[in-house]
Formats: structure tokens, sequence, C-alpha cells
């Protein structure tokens, strides 16, 4: 039988299609906690270990705070159990080994070398266990002339060529794209990348080390612009909001607001016209198919223009819509999230966390008929499951009183909830 799509109100939702998966997480800041997040949201138990003494670098990202607690790092750390552990130490390297034994994945964004030094490197621990799926997510991967740099989205975003041709003119300065989409797309190819490798372990029963980069991951967000400089020769500039291969394909000012204009092909293009009351234009000579129009670009924007100035954008979005021509406004992030398609794919959700009581998150962009994921817990106050991570994989109270004494593992008190407060 066939399930609803998400499941039916009041329907008990089975585990997500990764419920069993246990993955080790020792990552930071932003590409590697959006891999481990996509896991966990997909039903994998992650543990994230965080460095003693200071955790993750988005618990300093501030402002905003909800409570004591960083945004940021409540954002892509939710639906993870959390320990803080101090890996220099006798203590914190035989617990991260335990909980190694049984993992089926290990993710990690460390600095290059910097797991080798640990005595954690893959070629180490593929030899006592070789069913383990290692992830590694750096700047510019572990071959070639940069592996040894550090990366950050703001280099890849530049190297890769995207800042030279994002921006408002050609001749204008470089622009980075205002999301860190190389932290956020390595972090997406990482988790697909694992899960590829998940698939060949049920078959084989092998595992792999599966590694990508910031670098990588910005260069594979520029496959039109790459088109054009391999197949022309031509290094493609900043256009606006305009396409590099299709007109008009861009954001047009209305009378009181901006909108966004998919008319490229023929029959949008048509239809657009009518809408417009500017049928002249198709036997234009200047526009009459799509490479006329990405020659006389200029000229077919300044047509336009007027037109869309004429009406308030909502007239201009209800006449497109009802011709069947995409189209949609130019929202700022608040209308955005507060879209009621964003919140009919249960894109914004509340999750309780353990000190804050509810807090809103995005939610799981991937549907399930049969397994849905979902955003199940908060992210974890500094080493709040520490103790209980400890307990579950076989060490007893003495054991953990001795590692706590070693400085080897950092366990949160028990905290009383406080009141939600945005700072």
């Amino acid at each position: 039988m066939n399930r609803p799509f998400p499941p039916a109100a009041g329907e008990s939702a089975a585990p997500g299609p990764l419920a069993g998966l246990k993955v080790v997480d020792l990552t930071h800041v932003m590409a590697g906690p959006t891999c481990t997040l996509m896991l966990a949201d997909m039903g994998a138990d992650v543990i994230k270990i965080e460095k003693w003494p200071n955790g993750d670098d988005t618990r300093h990202s501030v402002p905003p705070k909800i409570g004591d607690e960083a945004a940021s790092f409540l954002m892509m750390n939710r639906n993870k159990r959390g320990i803080v552990l101090d890996l220099k130490t006798a203590g914190g390297k035989e617990i991260l080994r335990r909980l190694i034994a049984s993992a089926d994945v290990l993710v990690e964004n460390f600095a290059p070398g910097a797991m080798e030094r640990l005595g954690f490197g893959y070629e180490a621990l593929h030899k006592d266990f070789p069913a383990l799926i290692y992830g590694s997510l750096s700047g510019f991967g572990r071959t070639g002339p940069y592996k040894h740099r550090r990366g950050f989205d703001l280099v890849a975003q530049a190297m890769s060529g995207i800042m030279s041709f994002t921006g408002e003119r050609p001749d204008g300065p470089p622009v980075k794209c205002g999301p860190p989409l190389s932290d956020i797309t390595a972090g997406l190819l990482a988790a697909m990348g694992i899960l590829a490798a998940y698939t060949h372990r049920l078959k084989t029963g092998e595992g792999q080390w599966v590694e990508t980069s910031l670098f990588e991951a910005a260069l594979v967000q520029t496959y039109w612009q790459s088109t054009i400089a391999l197949a022309a020769n031509t290094a493609p500039r900043a256009m606006g909001s305009a396409h590099p291969l299709n007109a008009p394909y861009q954001a047009f000012e209305a009378s009181d607001g901006w909108l966004v204009v998919g008319g490229a092909n023929r029959k949008h293009w048509l239809l657009m016209l009518e809408v417009l009351g500017a049928t002249e234009l198709a036997s234009d000579p200047r526009f009459v198919n799509g490479s006329d129009r990405m020659a006389h670009l200029k000229e077919l924007e300044d047509e336009l223009s007027q037109r869309f100035g004429t009406q308030t954008r909502d007239h201009w979005l209800a006449a497109l819509d009802a011709k069947g021509v995409p189209c949609g406004p130019v929202n700022d992030m608040l209308q955005a999230l507060s879209d009621p398609q964003t919140l009919a794919r249960d894109m914004v959700v509340e999750v309780e966390h353990s000190t804050l009581g509810a807090v809103k998150t995005i939610g799981l962009p991937v549907k399930f008929s049969e397994t849905p994921g979902k955003v199940r817990s908060g992210a974890p106050v500094y080493g709040e499951h520490s103790r209980d991570v400890l307990s579950e994989y076989g060490f007893d109270e003495a054991q953990i009183e001795a590692l706590e004494r070693e400085g080897a593992v950092f366990s949160a008190a028990a905290v009383p909830r406080t009141g939600k407060q945005i700072a």
C-alpha cells in the first residue's frame, strides 16, 4: 500500500531510512556538520565529538543567541548527541577508539594531517576496522599541489571562479555569493558519497575512504559557466540576475518590488509578452529566438523593465502565474521562511531543546514515503551526552569519573530549563 507523502496527521512515522547507522562525528563549523546533519535527519545515530575546552567554533559565532546558546550551533547540530573529549589525552583516545570500533561511519574535517598525528588517520583505522566508512572534508582534497592548504568558503568561491561572475556588472568588483555554498555543497556531496560507500559495503562488507573538498564543491556549482569556458574559451562575467545562456530569465522591478521571471523558452516567452501587452516584441528581429535575445540582452532588459515598472509585483505575479509562466517574488529571509509553501513542506519546524524549550529550525529537504526522516531533538548542550554515551559503550561509573579527573572527557552538569531569549 502506498503511504501518503508526507505521513498523514496522527500517523506514527516509521524510523528514518538510516535508522541503525552509527556515525562518529568529528566535524566542526559548517561543511562537516552539514554532512552529519543530513545523516542524522535521515535517522542515523550521530555522536558529535567536540574539542575541549572551547567546543565547535559555531558555539562562538554570535550574535544571535537563543538563551545561552549560539543560534548557529543550534541550527547545524540538531538530532545529534554531543560529547566532549580531549583527544590529546590517553583517555580521550581510548574513548574515541571504542566508539569507532562499533561505528559504521566516521566523518572528520580536521586540518590536513591532524587525524594522522592523533593516530586516527584512514590507513591506521582501516587495518583494524576494514568495514568502517571514513569520510573526510577539506579545503582542497587529499591530493594535488594544494592538499596541505586549509580551506574556507570565501577562498573556494574565489578560486573556483564564482566570484568573477557574481555581481551586477561585468566590470564590477568580485562578489561572494551570500550563503556559504561551497561549505553546504561539500557537506551534501560528502553525505551522498558516504551513502554510496554504505551501499557498496552492504554488498561486499568493505569499507572505504570517501573524501571531497570545498574547492570541488564550488567548482560543481559552475556547470553553466564552465560550459561556456570550455566550449568557447571565454571567461563569463557578472550579469546580475540574468542567465548566461537563456533570456529572459532574471529579476525585474515592478512598481513596488522585485520579481523573477523565467520566460526563456518560446512558449513562455510568447505567454509573457501576452501578459505584458507587448506581443509586438515577438516579431522584433532582435528578440525572435533565444540566441537573438542573448545577443541583445541589454536592449531586452530595457524593453521589459519599462513594462514591468507600470504595475505592482502582485499584479504581475498573478497574471504570469495564470498563464503558466514561471515566476516568483524576490523574498527576504523572513518572507521566505514564512511562505505557505515553506510551511506546507515542513521546512521550518520546532524542535525541543533540553534547556531552551521549543526552538525553530530548518526541516529535512528530502521526503520519504515509507521511512520519513524527522527533526527529533535539539542540538546538544556542551557535553550533554558524555556520560550517557560512555555508559552505553561499556564504561562504568568509576571509569567515567577517572576519565573526567584525567580531563579526557567533559560532562555537562544538569541544567534547569530556561526561558527562550534571543540576543
